[in-house]
C-alpha cells in the first residue's frame, strides 16, 4: 500500500521534497505559502485516511518555499476517529518513501504548565504516550527500521537548537516542554490534568506521538511544535471547546507561518 501510494504521487510531482510539515487543528495556513503547489486530497491516495476533524483540510500539498521543495500534510487522522495506528501513520511512511528525511509536526495542545499562555508556542522536547497504542505493534518491517527503535532523542536536539535561534531572531517567544498524548476525543478531566502535571507533562493533546514513533523508526529527524490553544481542565475555571482551539489557531496563524518560513531552510541546511 505504501509503494502504491508513493508511485501514484511520484507520477504527479516534479521534484522530491526532503522536508515535510504536518499541520494540526486550525494551523493549516502555512500550506497556502507554497509556490506552484500540487494539492492532492488524502482520499485520492491509496491507504491514506481522510481527515474527519474540524479544522483539518485533509490534503497533501507539495510545492516550493523559495528554492526548497516542501511537502505539507494539511491535517491529519487521529486514533479517536476510529483509525488504526497504521492508518494514522500511513502518511509518514509514504512521505519517507518519497525521500523525506526531516519532518516538523505541529499540533494544537492544552497547556498544563501554568507558566504557559494561550497562543504560546512550545518546542516538544519529549513525550509521554498514554494513548494505549503503538504503531509498531505487530510484525516488524525490517526494510523500514529496527524492531526496537531508540527513542532517547525522539525530537532532534540540533533541530530544537536551530528553532530557538530562529525564534530569537524573529522575536517570537518559544519555550520547551513535554507533550502528553491522550486518546480523546473527550477532553481531560481536572484529575487527569493533575496526574499529567505530576508525571512531568507541560502540554497535552490527542495526536503527534504515533507519527513521531514511526518517523524515528524510519530514521527521520523530527521537530515538534505545540500551539497552546487553551489551558487544560482545572488550570483555569473556563470550560474547553473545540471552537476555542480553532480560534486560537487563527490568532497565531501569522506567527507560525513566519516562524516556519524562516525555520525550514535552516533545518534543511543542518547536517
Amino acid at each position: 500500500m505504501i509503494r502504491t501510494a508513493s508511485q501514484y504521487l511520484e507520477q504527479r510531482i516534479k521534484s522530491k521534497p526532503a522536508i515535510a510539515v504536518v499541520l494540526g487543528s486550525g494551523l493549516g495556513a502555512f500550506a497556502e505559502e507554497l509556490a506552484d503547489p500540487l494539492e492532492v486530497p488524502y482520499g485520492q491516495i491509496a491507504g491514506w485516511p481522510p481527515s474527519l476533524a474540524v479544522g483539518h483540510a485533509g490534503k497533501l500539498v507539495i510545492g516550493k518555499l523559495g528554492k526548497l521543495d516542501v511537502a505539507v500534510m494539511a491535517g491529519r487522522a487521529h486514533l479517536y476517529e476510529g483509525y488504526t495506528p497504521a492508518q494514522v501513520t500511513h502518511g509518514i511512511r509514504v512521505l519517507a518513501s518519497l525521500g523525506v528525511r526531516s519532518i516538523v509536526l505541529t499540533n494544537a495542545a492544552g497547556g498544563i504548565n501554568p507558566a504557559l499562555e494561550r497562543g504560546g508556542l512550545v518546542l516538544i522536547s519529549d513525550h509521554i504516550n498514554l494513548q494505549g497504542a503503538n504503531p509498531l505493534v505487530g510484525p516488524n518491517r525490517d526494510d523500514l527500521g529496527p524492531r526496537f527503535p531508540d527513542m532517547s532523542e525522539a525530537y532532534s536536539k540540533p533541530y530544537r537548537k536551530i528553532a530557538k535561534q530562529v525564534a530569537e531572531e524573529l522575536a517570537i517567544l518559544v519555550t520547551e516542554g513535554v507533550y502528553a498524548a491522550m486518546l480523546g476525543p473527550s477532553y481531560e478531566t481536572p484529575a487527569e490534568i493533575r496526574f499529567l502535571r505530576t508525571i512531568g507533562a507541560d502540554v497535552v493533546g490527542m495526536s503527534t506521538v504515533p507519527e513521531v514513533i514511526v518517523a524515528n523508526h524510519i530514521g527521520m529527524k523530527v521537530l515538534g511544535i505545540s500551539c497552546v490553544t487553551n489551558m487544560a481542565a482545572g488550570i483555569t475555571p473556563q470550560k474547553i471547546n473545540h471552537e476555542e482551539v480553532l480560534q486560537t489557531g487563527g490568532l497565531v496563524r501569522n506567527t507560525l507561518v513566519r516562524f516556519l518560513k524562516a525555520l525550514l531552510p535552516r533545518l534543511e541546511a543542518c547536517p
